[in-house]
């Protein structure tokens, strides 16, 4: 792997926490006010060795879960990937097949189900599951734009707001 590789995937995985960290902040306030509950899922993942104190080799067991889950004051199940992108658009296929399925079963299950979206930091985007799965079918590519997502924006520190009712 060339260091161009290697730096465009550090900065990624930043960007990644990054959003993850707003994303964390937005439920503590849900959780504080009583709204929701939700969690980052963790990757599950097998130890190979010990390092030291605290640290460890591991590698990951199998494909990777939605981002979050949890519940909504209530009891309705919410389940959730997380995507940003420094890009001017974003591929369908950024959600694995493991967590497309995934999504599909609590999506039938009646769980509010979407795709948290980021573009650089500055637009965020509350896909519902359904429409980011039939990406093609609603805007007829596989991939999509900040123009395309423009009905689905959300304040990224209120990001649940207006869900309830809304078929998702």
């Amino acid at each position: 792997m060339g260091i161009t590789n290697r730096i465009g995937g550090k900065r990624a995985k930043s960007n990644g926490e990054h959003f993850e960290a707003l994303i964390d902040t937005a439920c503590k306030f849900y959780e504080a006010a009583g709204v929701a509950y939700i969690v980052k899922t963790p990757e599950p993942m097998k130890p190979l060795k010990s390092i030291r104190a605290g640290q460890f080799l591991a590698v990951y067991t199998k494909q990777a879960q939605p981002d979050y889950k949890g519940t909504l004051n209530g009891g309705r199940a919410v389940v959730f990937e997380a995507k940003h992108t420094a890009n001017n658009r974003i591929e369908r296929n950024r959600v694995t097949d493991e967590q497309a399925a995934a999504l599909d079963i609590h999506q039938r299950l009646g769980a509010a189900c979407f795709v948290l979206v980021s573009f650089r930091f500055t637009n965020f985007y509350r896909v519902p599951w359904i429409v980011w799965r039939n990406m093609q079918e609603h805007f007829g590519k596989v991939s999509v734009n900040e123009t395309d997502l423009k009905p689905y924006s959300v304040n990224i520190m209120r990001f649940l707001s207006n869900l309830e009712g809304e078929r998702v």
